[in-house]
C-alpha cells in the first residue's frame, strides 16, 4: 500500500510542477503539501485526474503553530472511493493572508470554511458567506489559536427570569480537580466518596 501512495504522490507532485511542493506518508495515508495560491487547481487536479479520482470531500481545517512566520497549517482531507485512498492537502498560511475557497470545486466546503475563519481566523477569498459559524454574536476573537485567553470573555445566554439576552463574564462550570486514576476496582488507599455508607458483608 505505501508503495501504491509513493507512486501516486510522485505523480502528483510531476503533474503540478511548482504548485505541489512534496509528498510524504504518514499513519497510512498520503500528504501533499502545496501552495495556498494554487489549491483550487490542486483541488481540480486532484478531483478529476484518472489516477486520484478524489471526489469525495471530508474536511478542511488548521492547525496553528504561532512560533511560525506561517503559523498556520491548512489542512484538507479528500477520499478516492474508487482507489479506497484518502489524501491529505496541506499548505501554510498567515494571520493576514487569505487563501483561495474551494467551494467551486467542492461546495460542500462552505461551511468547513467558515468554521475554519471563525475558530483559527484564516480567511478564504471568493467565499459567498464568510460569517462566524459556532461562536456567539458579537464574540471577539478565535477561540482554538494557542495564543487565545482562557479567561476574560463575556459569554452571551438567554436568560428565562428576565426574559432576554444577558452578557456576563465566562465561567468554568467545573473547578480544577486532581484526578488520581486509580481503578475503583482494584481499589484506592482512601474511602471513596459515598463508600462510607456501604454495609461490609458479613
Amino acid at each position: 500500500m505505501s508503495e501504491q501512495l509513493n507512486v501516486l504522490g510522485e505523480a502528483i507532485v510531476a503533474a503540478l510542477p511548482g504548485a505541489v511542493t512534496g509528498h510524504a506518508i504518514a499513519y497510512g495515508e498520503l500528504t501533499v503539501t502545496a501552495q495556498a495560491a494554487e489549491i483550487v487547481k490542486i483541488v481540480t487536479f486532484l478531483r478529476d485526474d484518472e489516477r486520484c479520482q478524489f471526489i469525495s470531500f471530508i474536511d478542511v481545517t488548521a492547525v496553528d503553530w504561532p512560533a511560525r512566520e506561517q503559523r498556520f497549517d491548512v489542512v484538507y482531507h479528500f477520499l478516492s472511493p474508487k482507489l479506497n485512498t484518502r489524501i491529505r492537502v496541506k499548505v501554510t498560511t498567515d494571520e493576514v493572508t487569505p487563501v483561495p475557497s474551494v467551494i467551486a470545486v467542492f461546495p460542500g466546503a462552505e461551511w468547513f470554511e467558515r468554521e475554519t475563519w471563525d475558530l483559527y481566523g484564516v480567511m478564504f477569498t471568493d467565499h459567498p458567506d464568510m460569517r462566524r459559524l459556532l461562536t456567539d454574536y458579537g464574540f471577539e476573537g478565535h477561540p482554538l489559536r494557542k495564543d487565545f485567553p482562557l479567561t476574560g470573555f463575556v459569554e452571551v445566554r438567554y436568560d428565562d427570569e428576565v426574559k432576554r439576552v444577558v452578557y456576563e463574564p465566562v465561567r468554568l462550570a467545573q473547578e480544577f480537580r486532581n484526578f488520581d486514576f486509580l481503578s475503583p476496582w482494584e481499589g484506592t488507599d482512601y474511602v471513596l466518596p459515598g463508600d462510607e455508607k456501604a454495609v461490609k458483608p458479613s
